[in-house]
């Protein structure tokens, strides 16, 4: 289907009944056409998003035009407390109060100290004893660059191993590692994933070769990949499409690398403090990473990056990597503040319980609409594959009909597809293959899984477009940007997520129903 673009202020004309003043809308329109006018074709969340926002507090956003949205891109999973948490706010005033320097470069500082101190205290176990961190620019992506380097001058070698579907930044030597990669001077391997395996299969077995690929790749002298300086993977892939690698091929890595004295490192911008139901999503596996990469939530709302790392990694010279913005007092004091928090309040267990429960009611409305490919996550990491449509197949009108279409049940990382025959034979095989923490010995390949239909990209955008009408703000994502996506606040509650998921559902629905589909 074709999709036009929707002029400022139509998109949320459904949200309410009551017509904004005439002054309110045309100063709302008027900021969004200077936008438009005076910033780069390179703004992206602002295309799909025609919002102004001007005060927000926890999931919600109030915008120029009076109207409220539930916000669920949190500042692409920045906002682990969503926004203006007071104690957040109250951590920058205390800064602000005190007189305190606010640009100090790398100098110690109280807040630096407290910072530091707050974050040891969460590190995985076998790390906190033996880190050291270093503070780079502001953005994930620098914290990339950074430990791309250091692992390079570590080692004395020089490639990278990545996986397909990877996103690690925008900085070039961050984007030669990302999936969507036009020049590429690293090694790709297969990320493990059940509805669009790269293998066909799915499940612990397609795993198992995607593991099998990565040993040949680094052991046969003619794969044409030389021992590489490091591997970086995502414990989820969220640009990705939200894939959570399974637990046993995340230690399967770790015993590859390990073995070979390639350092792994961790990229965990936007999985890190709390949002996948563990402090660090690592944790689900209980690897210990030699590098991690931290950002997005780690500032608290503001910018911030830092890479963590084994001591003997520690072989920089002074002033080999630096950045002017690495001393970000309100930020360290904004990340101590929601590291604390999350930590002391259990919210990653709480991110864990509610994912679980949303990702469960997101499999039902999956069965209800075909539209909806696929249905995974991990805590408060959501996404929704939309598919095209088969042809003369049926929807359901509302929530909770059972039906056909959609995904099959979750496996313990939330992840789910393949047939119920498939997954039979994949628990059968399990204990030959990655579902043991010891090494995988042979595999009998059962029958593939039934082929996903393509990706809908159209579809994707309309459900965003409907949720929006309906004041709720999704993210977009995956392969060919056909996920949608959820990333909540950790804070959210039990009624502001049946709210999210209300309106997800009403959009699906009216997305569902404007493809000229009958009633299941």
């Amino acid at each position: 289907m074709a999709v036009t673009e929707t002029a400022p202020g139509e998109a949320m004309a459904e949200h309410t009944a009551v017509e904004e003043p005439a002054a309110t809308r045309s100063a709302h329109e008027g900021i969004l056409r200077r936008q438009s006018a005076r910033e780069s074709a390179a703004r992206t969340y602002a295309r799909a998003l025609p919002i102004v926002p001007v005060r927000a507090r926890g999931l919600t956003i109030e915008g120029a035009d009076g109207r409220r949205y539930l916000d669920c891109l949190s500042g692409a999973g920045t906002l682990a407390l969503g926004h203006n948490h007071p104690v957040v706010l109250e951590a920058i005033r205390k800064v602000l109060d005190s007189g305190a320097p606010l640009h100090v470069l790398d100098l110690a500082t109280p807040v630096k100290d407290a910072f530091i101190t707050e974050l040891f205290r969460t590190l995985p176990p076998g790390l906190a004893d033996h880190a050291r961190v270093q503070f780079c620019g502001p953005a994930g992506t620098d914290a990339v660059e950074a430990a791309f380097k250091l692992v390079r001058a570590a080692t004395g070698r020089n490639g990278m191993l990545a996986f397909a579907g990877a996103y690690h930044g925008m900085t070039s030597g961050a984007l030669e590692a990302s999936g969507d990669a036009f020049d590429v001077r690293v090694a790709r391997l297969p990320y493990p994933q059940d509805y669009r395996c790269p293998f066909g299969v799915g499940g612990p077995h397609g795993a198992e070769l995607a593991a099998r690929w990565t040993e040949s790749v680094l052991d046969d002298p003619k794969s044409g990949v030389p021992l590489p300086a490091g591997m970086i993977l995502e414990p989820v892939q969220g640009e990705g499409g939200v894939l959570p690698a399974p637990d046993a091929w995340m230690r399967r890595m770790r015993r590859i690398t390990a073995d070979r004295s390639i350092p792994l490192i961790a990229d965990e911008v936007q999985t890190g403090v709390g949002r996948t139901g563990a402090f660090w999503a690592v944790e689900h596996s209980g690897i210990t990473p030699d590098v991690m990469v931290l950002s997005k939530a780690i500032g608290g709302s503001l910018p911030l990056a830092v890479v963590v790392y084994r001591d003997d990694l520690d072989v920089w010279e002074p002033g080999a990597h630096a950045g002017t913005f690495r001393g970000n007092q309100l930020a360290m004091a904004a990340g101590t503040a929601t590291m604390a928090y999350v930590r002391e309040n259990g919210l990653t267990e709480r991110a864990a319980t509610l994912g679980a429960r949303m990702l469960d009611q997101l499999r039902g409305l999956s069965r209800e609409f075909s539209v909806i490919g696929d249905v995974r996550g991990r805590g408060l990491m959501i996404g929704i594959e939309m598919v095209e449509m088969v042809e003369g197949e049926g929807e359901g009108e509302g929530w909770g009909v059972a039906g056909t279409g959609g995904s099959n049940g979750p496996d313990e990382t939330g992840r789910s597809g393949g047939s119920d025959e498939d997954r039979g034979a994949a628990g059968l095989l399990g204990s030959v293959g990655l579902s043991s923490a010891d090494d995988a010995g042979p595999v009998v390949m059962p029958g593939s899984t039934a082929s996903p239909r393509p990706a809908s990209p159209e579809l994707a955008v309309a459900v965003q477009r409907e949720c929006l009408r309906r004041g709720l703000i999704v993210e977009l994502g995956g392969r060919h940007a056909s996920v949608v996506r959820l990333l909540p606040p950790l804070t959210i509650t039990d009624e502001q997520a049946t709210a999210v998921l209300d309106r997800l559902a009403d959009a699906v629905a009216a997305v569902a129903r404007g493809h000229g589909r009958g009633a299941g």
